[in-house]
């Protein structure tokens, strides 16, 4: 699963590194956060075009947790933080997203919990191991509140919606998870991140096929303190390694 992240790198910064444009609104300069749990923004990379060049793609906020269209409760995105992949095609909750509305969720790094010999849970952080920001596989929704009437005599939507709300694809551990976790996100390398945002690619084989686990090298992980697993803890001490004992 990934049910943490970081994202502290300013929202400008990212949009240059991913030749991408900031959606109006977005604060070039962000506040920086070490803690990001699902229901909070974050950040995703879209390319409506799909020709994989700025000024297409834009960079914007999401809700993470996915809110389905159809859904009449916005609550059920409180756990839908994540996708498998195994299922993403197929499972109502996410093929209409699948297939038309993917996105790059950008972060600096993630965390993941390892159950230690006594059943504790310790807290690893997991970066790219050449440093860049991940680029993590996901879906975006859109969700209006239909109670609100929010369409015209034809069935059309005629105000923006309640809500923009995404959610991260993960699935089978690779090597850099050994002995951590059995899943991990998509992270998706430049090579696969423009073939996924491509709004016209259709084939759910394809696609399905760039949801694999990255090869090994690919990201570096340290054990880090529990403090992180406390979402009112914030700040840069809670990504610095911590020994394997404390």
């Amino acid at each position: 699963m990934c049910g943490r992240i970081s994202l502290y790198t300013p929202p400008e910064r990212l949009a240059r590194i991913f030749h991408a444009e900031l959606e109006p609104g977005i604060d070039a300069e962000a506040r920086p956060s070490w803690n990001v749990p699902p229901t909070r923004p974050i950040l995703g990379l879209v390319d409506p075009a799909g020709d994989g060049t700025g000024p297409h793609r834009t960079l914007g906020r999401y809700r993470w947790g996915l809110v389905p269209s159809w859904a009449k409760d916005p609550a059920v995105g409180n756990r839908m933080f994540n996708a498998r992949a195994e299922t993403v095609a197929t499972k109502p909750s996410f093929r209409a997203a699948f297939a038309a509305r993917r996105l790059a969720v950008v972060a600096d790094g993630f965390y993941e919990w390892q159950r230690g010999p006594g059943g504790e849970r310790l807290p690893y952080y997991f970066t790219r191991a050449d440093g860049a920001p991940l680029a993590l596989a996901g879906l975006w929704e859109q969700w209006w509140d239909r109670s609100a009437g929010t369409r015209d005599g034809g069935g059309e939507d005629v105000r923006p919606p309640d809500l923009r709300t995404c959610t991260v694809i993960t699935t089978g551990a690779g090597p850099d998870m050994t002995g951590i976790h059995d899943r991990m996100p998509v992270v998706l390398g430049a090579d696969l991140l423009e073939e996924w945002l491509d709004p016209a690619h259709r084939d759910t084989p394809g696609l399905e096929s760039l949801l694999v686990p990255a090869v090994a090298g690919t990201l570096v992980r340290h054990r880090v303190d529990r403090r992180v697993g406390n979402v009112r803890n914030d700040g840069p001490q809670l990504v610095d390694e911590v020994a394997s004992g404390s």
